[in-house]
C-alpha cells in the first residue's frame, strides 16, 4: 500500500517508510501517531541530518476531481496517491438558492434591500467562490504534503488541451505538430468535445475515428473545428459527401452536428481558468514547477501502461515522468471536501422565512460536527462500539454516522476524539490489480 509519512520530533518531514516498519516503530515506543489522514507518525527523537530523496508533487486538476501524486523520480515510485474531489457544484447551487431567495424577497416589496451586486467591485484576478474553493482544496492539500514529505519540485497539468499548437504548428516545431503527441492531444480534445460518442448515430462504447465534418476532397482543412468522431460504419458510409448530403434525411442530425461544431468547450475553459490561477498561486510556494498538457499526460499514461484513474493521470503529468512507474499495492487516499459548516444562521422554507431556531454553538462538550470519534457504550440499548463522524446538539446527545449507517443519541460522555473535522471526508479504495509498467 502507499507508504506512511513521517516527522521527527521537531516536525522536520524525513523519507517516508513502509507499513511493516512504521508499525514497528509504534508497537516499540519509537514513535507515535501524529495523523490518521494521511496516516502519519512522528519519532520521539530528533534526527541531527537527515537523508531525504527529493520526491515531486503531481497534481491533475479537474472540474470535479483532482489527482494529486507524490513520485520518486530517481526510483519511479509512488510514494503517496489521493483523488480530491471538490465541492463546488454543491457551493454554485446554494449561492443560487440563496440568490433566488433574496430576489423574492425584493420582489414581496415587504421591505426594500437595494441589490449588492451593483455597489460591488471585483479585484483583479476575482474568480467565483465554485472556482475558488477548488484551488483552495489543491492549496491546502499542497502545503500539507509538503510539510508530511520532502517535496522538491512540482508538476502540474496547465491545459488540457494545447489549442495554440494545434492551429500554429509552426510553434513548437513540424515535429511536435506530426509526430504522435500530437494525435493524443486533438483526439483527447475531440473525446472531450463530442462526448466520447458517434456524431452521426450516437453510437457509445466502440472504436471512434477522428472524421472531417467537411471532406479534405471539397476543401476542408485539417483545423479542430472541422474534425469530429464517427465510428468505423458511418466514416466509411459518409466517405467524401458534403455533410448536407450524407444527412440530408436527418435535419435534426445536421442541425445538432453543424452547432457542436462550433460550440466552445465552456467547462473545458472553466477547468482551464482554474489552472491557471492555481499555477500562479504554487509559484509562491518557491518550489520549481513543471507544467505539461493533457495530451501529454495521456500519453505517458498510455506508453506505460496504466488504468484510466485521477491519480494515475496525476503520476503522469509532465516531462519528468520516468519510464518506469511503480504503482503495485498503491492504495489511494479519497478525499472529499465538505466544508468548514455554513455562516447560514438559520434555515428558511421556500418563502423565505425562518424556519428554525438560530444557530447555537459550534463546539458542544469539547466537539462539534464532523469530527472523527469512538463512543464506546457499555450496556443499554445502544451497548457497542462505534466509530464515526458525529453530529453534535445542545443538549448532549450525538448522532455518529459509521460506515453500517447512522447511530442516534449517543452521548457525550461515551464520546473520545479520534481527529478533529479539517474540513475533508476520507476513504481508502482498494485498486483493481493495475498491470506492470513497460
Amino acid at each position: 500500500m502507499s507508504k506512511v509519512f513521517v516527522l521527527d520530533t521537531m516536525h522536520r518531514a524525513l523519507d517516508p517508510v513502509r507499513p511493516g516498519y512504521a508499525r514497528t516503530l509504534l508497537s516499540s515506543g519509537k514513535a507515535a501517531v501524529f495523523r490518521r489522514s494521511p496516516f502519519t507518525i512522528i519519532l520521539k527523537k530528533e534526527v541531527p541530518e537527515p537523508i531525504t530523496p527529493p520526491l515531486r508533487l503531481k497534481i491533475d486538476p479537474g472540474s470535479k476531481t483532482t489527482g494529486l501524486a507524490v513520485v520518486n523520480d530517481a526510483s519511479g515510485e509512488v510514494v503517496f496517491a489521493a483523488e480530491l474531489q471538490h465541492r463546488g457544484h454543491t457551493i454554485k447551487k446554494a449561492l443560487d438558492v440563496r440568490r433566488a431567495v433574496r430576489r423574492n424577497r425584493r420582489q414581496r416589496q415587504t421591505r426594500y434591500r437595494q441589490p449588492r451586486f451593483k455597489n460591488r467591485k471585483r479585484s483583479k484576478g476575482w474568480l467565483p467562490p465554485s472556482l475558488e474553493s477548488r484551488i483552495a482544496n489543491v492549496l491546502t492539500w499542497a502545503q500539507r504534503l509538503m510539510r508530511l514529505c520532502p517535496i522538491a519540485a512540482i508538476s502540474q497539468e496547465v491545459v488540457k488541451f494545447d489549442l495554440q499548437k494545434q492551429d500554429h504548428p509552426e510553434i513548437a516545431g513540424v515535429q511536435y505538430q506530426q509526430g504522435e503527441l500530437f494525435g493524443y492531444e486533438v483526439r483527447e480534445y475531440l473525446l472531450e468535445k463530442w462526448g466520447r460518442h458517434c456524431a452521426y448515430c450516437n453510437a457509445k462504447d466502440v472504436p471512434l475515428q477522428v472524421e472531417h465534418i467537411t471532406p479534405r476532397a471539397r476543401g476542408g482543412s485539417n483545423r479542430v473545428g472541422n474534425l469530429t468522431l464517427a465510428c468505423e460504419p458511418c466514416n466509411m458510409k459518409k466517405g467524401t459527401q458534403a455533410i448536407t448530403t450524407f444527412l440530408a434525411n436527418k435535419p435534426d442530425v445536421l442541425k445538432r452536428v453543424l452547432a457542436q461544431a462550433k460550440a466552445p468547450l465552456k467547462d473545458a475553459a472553466a477547468v482551464n481558468t482554474t489552472r491557471l490561477a492555481l499555477y500562479d498561486r504554487l509559484k509562491a510556494f518557491g518550489l520549481p514547477i513543471e507544467c505539461g498538457s493533457g495530451g501529454l499526460t495521456k500519453y505517458n499514461r498510455t506508453t506505460r501502461g496504466l488504468a484510466k484513474t485521477h491519480w494515475c493521470d496525476a503520476a503522469c503529468v509532465g516531462k519528468s515522468t520516468p519510464d518506469v512507474l511503480c504503482v503495485k499495492a498503491v492504495v489511494p487516499l479519497l478525499i472529499m471536501a465538505t466544508g468548514h459548516g455554513s455562516r447560514q444562521m438559520c434555515r428558511m422554507n421556500k418563502h423565505g422565512f425562518p424556519r428554525t431556531g438560530p444557530k447555537q454553538a459550534k463546539s458542544v462538550k469539547g466537539f462539534q460536527t464532523g469530527d472523527m470519534v469512538r463512543a464506546v457504550v457499555a450496556t443499554g440499548k445502544k451497548q457497542g462500539t462505534y466509530v464515526g463522524r458525529v453530529a453534535v446538539r445542545t443538549r448532549g446527545i450525538f448522532n455518529i454516522t459509521t460506515a453500517q449507517g447512522v447511530v442516534a443519541d449517543i452521548p457525550a460522555r461515551f464520546c473520545v476524539l479520534i481527529a478533529h473535522s479539517d474540513g475533508y471526508k476520507y476513504s481508502q479504495r482498494k485498486e483493481a490489480a493495475l498491470p506492470p509498467s513497460a
